[in-house]
């Protein structure tokens, strides 16, 4: 008798062929059976009328603090992930020397918008060396499965002190070597791989350039044999390619002396409408001469979420708001309808000059029900022409909207055109996986943790501005594809012999809710939150993590190891 049976699944197993009917049997967490006559299970779903996939894998996360004190990985464990990895964008909390916590933290806290309060009063610090960070990690039984990455913010902090966040300041050759020393024990220890970030946008709590955006060719070279010598990890990293091919042409050759794969965020502004297209130009160039390297593309535009309990919103830049700004919600939206408040913010919003916030053709309410691919006619510059008010007062009346909870989508990168072809484009790409979803991070103005079911709700069905993408096309993007790149051979597909990661979804219901600000950090903290309807079930290693949307308790996540 089998442990578990999924009986009567349409099976979209991972590999991109059409999907099938049959069921699928688990024993020992693993699956070891896919058919049509299969024997009794203790336990049994029916999966009739639903999809049965892979469980989702999403390599671009930031849990590396919030592991220390969660062990229910929200939100990704309510979207169909079963595998998270940490540890991006060159940030993270290992290694670390006695008394540098607080630097990190600050780090941590500038890059990713991660309350600083929270993360002081949920770490435990139970590390030095990324080992031991890896230990501490393996201790806690969790939901859902997470891998971790050594950070390049961290290790130079660790080896340089004070001089490795200097920019006027450059390691010496011993140092260089402890740092590719280093990184080679963290991914030899079980570290799926190395980051690093190159981008200006990339900032501490105090304004100060992330620790790695100077870093040089000898550095990141000597980091990228060492980590090559193990045989394993990849490295994954961001940046702005303002020299776009000499910044190539670096980090390129990171991944050709190690011979390991290397993955990059593309993320394009209005501005270089090109970027995108010229980063996979070259990614192709170099994976035809044997240098592998892939894309990380978010499958909805990189942007952020601006309201009145965001981090964000155009009401921070007016003088009078100061006088407010700390009450609470309910009490703050009773004061902004006063007509003297209301004529006096409004007057004092036209005298702002234009930025992101009050740029009103940008600006787009999200609504009960999202809409990440909204056209010219749903933004607050053409709300305004509708009714023939002021634009700041309708922007004014957005912030007001569902007593003061709406929030206003500000897609930033990746929507030059107004639209997702470029998205698609990208995302179509045979180098490039889904990825860029920060689940964990900038808590305070996006939730973008629920890419992955985003990414089969919108472009499986629901998309009507342009073509749908087919459902198994879709499940291997987010499963087998981003499994094979970080080199998790036992997941990403539904065979025999794979870890049973499963998914069971009911599409025609499969839909994500409206964000929402809740105050569930240690010492308080604020985050954005984002739920999906449609998951019947999730499955790790064989156990029921989510029925009906909801948790059951159960904790069989663990630690991946390279």
């Amino acid at each position: 008798m089998h442990d578990l049976v999924i009986r009567a699944g349409t099976v979209i197993d991972g590999t991109g062929r059409p999907g099938f009917t049959a069921d699928v049997a688990i024993n020992n967490q693993t699956i070891t059976e896919i058919g049509n006559k299969i024997s009794q299970g203790r336990q049994e779903l029916n999966a009739d009328g639903l999809l049965v996939t892979p469980g989702f894998v999403d390599i671009h996360t930031h849990y590396d603090g919030q592991v220390s004190w969660d062990s229910e990985i929200t939100p990704s464990v309510w979207h169909g992930v079963t595998t998270v990895v940490m540890g991006n964008c060159g940030v993270g909390f290992a290694p670390v020397r006695p008394g540098s916590e607080e630097w990190l933290i600050g780090l941590m806290e500038g890059v990713e918008d991660i309350p600083g309060a929270a993360l002081a009063e949920g770490i435990e610090w139970e590390w030095e060396s990324f080992p031991e960070y890896l230990d501490a990690v393996e201790r806690k039984p969790r939901t859902i499965d997470v891998a971790a990455q050594v950070p390049h913010g961290a290790l130079r902090a660790y080896v340089m002190g004070e001089r490795g966040a200097d920019h006027s300041n450059h390691p010496t050759e011993a140092e260089i070597a402890e740092m590719a020393r280093l990184a080679a024990e963290g991914v030899a220890a079980g570290a799926v791989g190395f980051t690093t970030s190159r981008t200006v946008n990339h900032k501490t709590k105090a304004g100060e350039h992330t620790p790695s955006l100077t870093a040089g060719a000898p550095e990141l070279w000597a980091i990228a044999e060492a980590v090559g010598g193990t045989g394993k990890g990849v490295f994954e990293m961001v940046g702005d390619w303002n020299d776009l091919d000499a910044e190539f042409d670096l980090v390129a050759e990171m991944a050709r002396r190690s011979g390991r794969p290397l993955s990059m965020t593309i993320a394009v502004p209005d501005t270089r409408p090109e970027l995108g297209r010229q980063l996979l130009d070259r990614i192709t160039q170099a994976d035809d001469a044997g240098i592998p390297l892939r894309a990380q593309v978010a499958s909805r535009p990189v942007g952020v979420l601006v309201g009145l309990q965001s981090t964000y919103h155009a009401l921070l830049s007016c003088p009078s708001y100061s006088q407010i700004a700390a009450l609470e919600l309910g009490e703050r939206v009773a004061r902004l309808r006063e007509p003297e408040m209301r004529a006096l913010l409004v007057s004092e919003l036209a005298a702002q000059p234009l930025h992101t916030f009050n740029q009103l053709d940008k600006l787009f309410p999200l609504g009960e029900i999202p809409d990440y691919e909204p056209s010219p006619e749903a933004s607050v510059a053409a709300d305004a022409a509708r009714r023939g008010v002021d634009p700041h007062e309708a922007l004014y009346d957005a912030l007001l909207a569902r007593e003061g909870t709406e929030l206003l989508y500000v897609p930033v990168m990746n929507y030059g055109d107004g639209d997702f072809e470029l998205t698609k484009e990208m995302l179509s790409h045979p180098l490039s996986v889904p990825g860029l979803g920060d689940a964990g991070a900038h808590v305070g103005f996006l939730c973008d943790g629920s890419m992955p079911s985003f990414l089969l709700s919108h472009w499986g069905r629901n998309r009507t501005r342009g073509e749908t993408i087919p459902v198994e096309q879709l499940v291997k993007w987010q499963c087998a594809d981003t499994a094979a790149l970080v080199g998790f051979n036992d997941r990403g597909t539904l065979a025999a012999g794979q870890r049973a990661d499963i998914n069971l979804i009911d599409l025609d219901k499969l839909r994500l809710q409206a964000p929402e600000m809740v105050f569930d950090l240690p010492a308080g903290g604020r985050r954005l939150i984002q739920r999906a309807d449609g998951f019947v079930a999730t499955l790790v290693a064989g156990q029921v993590v989510i029925a009906d949307g909801d948790l059951t308790g159960a904790r069989p996540g663990k630690l991946v190891r390279s």
